[in-house]
């Protein structure tokens, strides 16, 4: 048994008024890692109610469960659910953000053109959501069949152009860096999913002379995931960027 399914049968045999003393209890924070599993599973099993009031939570790791649990209630079809996980997209604290990512891939899960239509419209959004759209969609799992594969390359190519748009004094804001960091990322998880498409993407993107997509080609060229997926492509990239400098 996952350690998520035990959380899972723990939370189902407490009443509900002892939920909130357990998830503190094991959420792991302070401290480095917060518990995702026990995350997921109050997101498997909390009551609707439960998963909106913890979503308005200040406390961190109840906001986190909040957050994921917001991912069941996108697939179930509440209505409110993608105006809210968009809101949490933008929460100050970095462990709700990656809550929303981890709702976003829970509808890939069950509903993958649904989560293609959510991230079309939220790719105009700002920095932090343009964050939550490529680390959701930047999931492995998610990128199996090829169509899906080529549409997160499509989908990062067009958060990468308003990179590269950017105006110098923004680039200073926290939320562009948080942008930022994670298509160092990113990328390298599309190109392994659609090497072709990818590359070729990457290799355009490598003759601008923007000092953040450099930054972000550089980042995703050190993840051994790229490397694999195209060996000889990925040390073309890298004498590329070496050769015109920084």
């Amino acid at each position: 048994m996952t350690k998520r399914a035990n959380y899972r049968g723990v939370l189902e045999s407490l009443p509900p008024e002892q939920w909130e003393a357990y998830l503190a209890a094991e959420s792991g924070l302070p401290g480095p890692r917060g518990n995702i599993e026990l995350a997921e599973a109050f997101a498997d099993v909390a009551d609707p109610a439960l998963i909106r009031l913890y979503a308005r939570s200040l406390d961190e790791y109840f906001a986190v469960c909040g957050a994921v649990g917001y991912g069941r209630l996108l697939v179930e079809g509440d209505p409110e659910a993608a105006q809210t996980l968009r809101l949490l997209a933008e929460d100050g604290r970095w462990r709700v953000r990656e809550g929303v990512a981890m709702a976003l891939q829970r509808l890939g899960d069950r509903d993958m053109p649904g989560l293609w239509k959510l991230a079309s419209d939220w790719l105009a959004d700002g920095p932090l959501v343009q964050r939550a759209v490529a680390a959701g969609i930047c999931e492995p799992r998610l990128l199996r069949r090829p169509e899906d594969a080529a549409k997160a390359v499509e989908v990062l190519d067009t958060i990468t152009a308003a990179i590269e748009g950017t105006e110098p004094q923004r680039r200073q804001a926290d939320q562009f860096r948080v942008l930022r960091q994670a298509l160092g990322y990113c990328w390298s998880v599309a190109v392994a999913a659609s090497p072709v498409l990818g590359i070729a993407h990457l290799e355009r993107w490598a003759s601008s002379r923007d000092k953040d997509l450099r930054w972000i080609l550089r980042e995703n060229l050190k993840k051994a995931r790229l490397a694999r997926a195209d060996p000889a492509a990925a040390e073309r990239l890298a004498a590329r960027l070496e050769e015109r400098g920084e």
